[in-house]
Formats: structure tokens, C-alpha cells, sequence
């Protein structure tokens, strides 16, 4: 495998010229856009430290996590050829390089996790402008350093270990807002998690677990639904399998190869709320069947400031420790972990630790 993935990934180590005067860091970035071979656009090499600059502030990295808006990027969605070379990675854990005037607790030194969209608010950005990720316009974390603005800094949960933190701020923080804004369930409702294996949907069986919700998952892969089980679901069924009852919600980010289930499981006047299409994005609509039964749809990227704030209180209240499927040592051992996140055999998060 070790030919294959020097073949694949060609310009590793790469090193991308920039201006002498800036420092240089080891990251982790997208040298160019491959739709059918994402792993050829990824490289590990020298980049640019971040930038000083008004109300942002600087972290550095301890641990990320692969997200599948990553492999997208490899892919060129989201991000055009003429915006590489961009750092990769949308959620962080790490260690504060500067105090945050003003913010009560934020020292130097401190371990903070972070909230990595931009342009929510206006916090750090110019008027106006467009919401966005990092990794979009402003590069991403999975480096040595990494730069947001200082409103986005959060201290990390004592009770979690540095690759459990890692997990929060993308998978964790999609599956809270799923799940109790886009769905709007409330304890006691039940609701059925497409696909249990990947970040969001293990995140979504220990959160609906905890604020006690009736929790069915599905799954091809019968160990998988052995794991969901230990995680806190009720019951795990085969992908297309009939419910015992009808649900009050469904947490959909499979797409074409769930959504016709999906829209059969969740009772009328339930919600189907998603956050993505793994399997492709073109699912046979059912209009009939949303019209009549007067299903909600509703779709759902990441979540708030204040869902991520709200999120690290329910983690720390609840005891709740992310499931990490793997954590790999070293920017350069990405290429190992983006395989697996591509290969999809993996239940909860895919870990890097620097």
C-alpha cells in the first residue's frame, strides 16, 4: 500500500514557495483540486504561519480531526484550483499562543477548543461578509498554527482527552444543531440516525442518548450496529429495515442510498433533517408523500456560536466522550487517515495529533 500511496499522493512534502519574511509551518493542504483522486491533490509541506491581525487569535495545534468537507475540498467542491494552496481541516484543539483581552479565563497557555465558521456575525471579519468555514477562504487547521477570530475561542472540556476535543467543533457541533434545532426534537421523542459509523451520526446517538430520546440507527455493517448499541441506541437495523413505529425525526446525511427510507420512517408532521449526501445528492423526492403527510425538510450546516458554546456544557455536564475510531501521530501521517475517511470504514473520528 505503500507504493500506492506514494503514486497517489505525489506532492507530498511539497514545499510551496511563499515570502521569505513569513514563517514557515508543517501543514496539511489541498495543492491543487481532483475530483476522481482526491488523494493526489493532498499534500504535506511547508506553509505560511498565520498572520497577526485584528480581533483573531493564534492556537497552536495539538489535534484535529478528518471531516468528509476535507475530502470535498481534495475534490475541488467549495474550492476552486486558483485558492490552492489551502490548509485543510475545520475543527481544532490546541493551545493558545496570546492572551484574549477581555475574555474571562483565556490566557496564554490555555487549551481551547474552536469554533471554525467565519462571517456568522462580523466577529474578526469585514462588514458583511459571506459566512464561510475555514479551510474556504481562510486557511484551515491542520497545521502547526492555525488563526480565528477570537470570539471563536472556547476553553476545552477538562473532562475530555485532547483527541475527544478534537471531535467537537464540525462532527459534534452538526449533529446538536441536527438534532435540537433542525429537528426541534424534545425529550421522549424518537428519532432514527441514518448510517451509524461516521462522525455526525455517532456524535447524534450519544447526544439524542443522553437528552433522552429514543434513539433507532441503521447500518449494513453488523458490527457497527453492535458499536451503535454500546453508544446508547435502542435498537440498529439493517439499512431499509422497517421501524417498529414510526419516528419523530430522522437525522439524514447518507442521501440517495437512505432518503426513500428515510421518508417512510418519520411519522406525519415529523421533520427530516440533513446535513449531507454521502451516496450522492440526487435521492428520488417522494413529493406525494411530503405533501400529504406534511413532512418538514430541513437542511443543516454545523451550527452557532451559540450551539457550539451550548454543546461543550451538555459534553461536560453529560460525561460524554466522542467515539475516536483511530488517531494517526503527525501531519504526516494524513494521507493514512484521509484513506480511511475516503474508504468509509471507520465508526467515529479519525484523529491527527501533532
Amino acid at each position: 500500500m505503500g507504493d500506492s500511496f506514494a503514486a497517489r499522493c505525489g506532492t507530498m512534502n511539497a514545499v510551496i514557495p511563499f515570502d521569505t519574511k513569513e514563517r514557515a509551518m508543517k501543514a496539511v493542504y489541498a495543492s491543487t483540486v481532483n475530483h476522481d483522486d482526491p488523494l493526489a491533490a493532498l499534500a504535506v509541506g511547508e506553509q505560511p504561519e498565520p498572520q497577526a491581525r485584528p480581533f483573531w487569535s493564534t492556537v497552536s495545534v495539538r489535534a484535529v480531526t478528518v471531516n468528509h468537507h476535507d475530502v470535498w475540498s481534495l475534490q475541488g467542491v467549495g474550492l476552486a484550483a486558483e485558492q490552492t494552496p489551502m490548509i485543510l481541516g475545520t475543527d481544532a484543539v490546541g493551545v493558545l499562543d496570546e492572551d484574549i483581552p477581555g475574555k474571562h479565563g483565556l490566557k496564554a497557555g490555555s487549551e481551547v477548543v474552536l469554533y471554525t465558521f467565519v462571517g456568522t456575525d462580523g466577529a474578526g471579519v469585514a462588514p458583511g461578509e459571506r459566512r464561510t468555514i475555514l479551510s474556504e477562504k481562510y486557511p484551515g487547521t491542520m497545521a502547526e498554527k492555525t488563526s480565528v477570530p477570537s470570539a471563536n475561542v472556547f476553553a476545552k472540556p477538562a473532562s475530555l482527552t485532547t483527541a475527544e476535543a478534537a471531535a467537537l467543533g464540525t462532527s459534534w457541533l452538526t449533529a446538536y444543531s441536527l438534532l435540537f434545532d433542525a429537528a426541534g426534537i424534545k425529550p421522549g421523542d424518537s428519532v432514527l440516525i441514518q448510517g451509524a459509523g461516521g462522525g455526525v451520526s455517532t456524535a447524534a446517538i450519544q447526544l439524542a442518548h443522553a437528552a433522552g430520546l429514543e434513539v433507532f440507527v441503521t447500518s449494513r455493517d453488523a458490527d457497527k450496529r453492535s458499536k451503535a448499541l454500546k453508544l446508547g441506541a435502542n435498537a440498529a437495523l439493517e439499512i431499509g429495515a422497517r421501524l417498529p413505529r414510526k419516528v419523530d425525526a430522522v437525522i439524514e446525511s447518507v442521501g440517495a442510498a437512505t432518503w426513500s427510507h428515510s421518508m417512510k420512517s418519520v411519522r406525519p408532521g415529523g421533520t427530516i433533517a440533513i446535513c449531507g449526501a454521502t451516496t450522492g445528492d440526487q435521492p428520488g423526492a417522494e413529493l406525494t408523500r411530503l405533501f400529504f403527510q406534511d413532512i418538514r425538510v430541513q437542511g443543516c450546516t454545523m451550527g452557532s456560536r451559540e450551539d457550539f458554546a451550548r454543546l461543550l456544557r451538555f459534553v461536560e455536564h453529560a460525561n460524554l466522550h466522542p467515539a475516536i475510531d483511530s488517531v494517526v501521530s503527525g501531519l504526516d501521517a494524513a494521507p493514512e487517515a484521509f484513506a480511511r475517511m475516503i474508504a468509509g470504514d471507520m465508526f467515529g473520528k479519525i484523529v491527527i495529533e501533532l
